[in-house]
């Protein structure tokens, strides 16, 4: 599994992690303020999405859809709080606007909607079908030449799905190097224990076995993700999976690998508490 890498700057790192913890704090307040929302898988991909759009995707917030950017797909739609967050301190919308989450007529609904924001490469939602898009989009860049990467976050239930293994299997076909698919592995999802729901392990040679190039890393490691993600654009003639290791609502002790936070909205008094512990550095 990989592991924090000395040559990666401090600051660098330091930053990343600060931008996490804003959006951590962001998901609980948003969900706080719809009263419905997913806080669990949210913020156990906090760092994941710190890192992607504060450093990694060759993104612009003032030409959203330039050609050359890089797409980013969050097939596991129901986490879209991580989505949103990231968007609107990277700069994409309002960071005010958050709060209208859920809300009627609220341009963040409870899944992605590509029409809705600018930034939201796909719409998502049910499960597998943004690793399905992710993969189409990966296979029309190099049909067409073009040299952006594809990047696509999964959740590890979302493994279930059969679509999942069909896209994945497309992927390997098409030698699809320019597609980057991420499992947040937190081994909880709504039922339960995702290994206790549908046991997926070997994960890691469940890809190698569909021809991917496969890097394990711990999820919450700012220097393990950013090494992860650099390497993964390296073209290898293989679509790479990362499979990261994560805690179900990091960074919230309350939160941390309880299924019912999966989809469950704080209190006025845990909202508090949650946002005292983000600020205190916890995640």
């Amino acid at each position: 599994m990989t592991g924090n890498n000395p040559e990666m700057p401090v600051g660098r790192i330091a930053s990343l992690e600060a931008h996490a913890r804003d959006i951590r704090r962001e998901i609980v307040s948003m969900v706080h303020a719809a009263q419905s929302g997913h806080c669990g898988g949210s913020l156990s991909s906090a760092d994941i999405v710190a890192a992607l759009y504060f450093d990694i995707l060759n993104i612009d917030p003032a030409r959203p859809r330039m050609a050359g950017r890089d797409r980013f797909v969050l097939s596991k739609g129901h986490a879209c709080p991580v989505l949103y967050a990231a968007l609107a301190l990277r700069g994409y919308l309002p960071v005010e606007e958050l709060s209208t989450l859920r809300r009627n007529s609220s341009r963040l609904q409870g899944h992605p909607v590509a029409p809705y924001l600018p930034g939201i490469d796909a719409t998502t939602g049910s499960l597998g079908m943004g690793f399905g898009q992710a993969v189409g989009m990966a296979l029309e860049a190099k049909m067409t030449g073009a040299g952006h990467t594809v990047y696509t976050l999964l959740g590890d239930g979302e493994l279930d799905e059969g679509l999942v293994w069909e896209a994945a299997a497309s992927a390997a076909k098409f030698k699809l190097d320019n597609l980057v698919a991420i499992i947040d592995r937190n081994n909880l999802q709504n039922d339960g224990y995702a290994d206790d729901i549908m046991p997926m392990e070997p994960i890691d040679r469940k890809f190698e076995a569909f021809n991917w190039r496969v890097i394990k890393i711990e999820g919450h490691d700012m220097s393990a993700i950013v090494t992860a993600l650099e390497s993964a654009r390296t073209r290898s003639g293989k679509p790479t999976c990362i499979i990261a290791h994560t805690v179900k609502g990091k960074g919230v002790s309350f939160m941390e690998d309880r299924r019912e936070w999966h989809g469950k909205a704080p209190s006025d008094e845990e909202k508090a508490k949650a946002c005292a512990e983000i600020a205190g550095g916890r995640s």
